[in-house]
């Protein structure tokens, strides 16, 4: 398994590869409004989310704190230093 951020047009994954498949577990949004940054959950939990941020750094810090990738995918797995470019559909 793999974990990373992928560019997005509007910001960045955190996502999970297994295999040929990709799932997304966090994000963050660069807004007209702002730096938005989400850690994703099985259920309802506000906590994990935050608008408002200085910056993208602090926003995937935010995201990566949470280690949402233990909640789908149960194993303890390293976040890769590099940003892979956005994904050809």
């Amino acid at each position: 398994m793999e974990l990373f951020w992928r560019e997005t047009r509007k910001g960045f994954n955190l996502v999970v590869k297994d295999g040929d498949e990709e799932t997304r577990v966090g994000g963050v949004r660069v807004m007209k409004s702002g730096i938005q940054a989400i850690a994703e959950t099985r259920g309802y939990d506000p906590g994990r989310a935050a608008r408002d941020l200085p910056n993208v750094e602090e926003a995937r810090e935010f995201v990566e704190s949470f280690q949402p990738w233990r909640e789908f995918f149960g194993e303890p797995l390293e976040v890769e230093p590099e940003i892979r470019p956005v994904a050809e559909d």
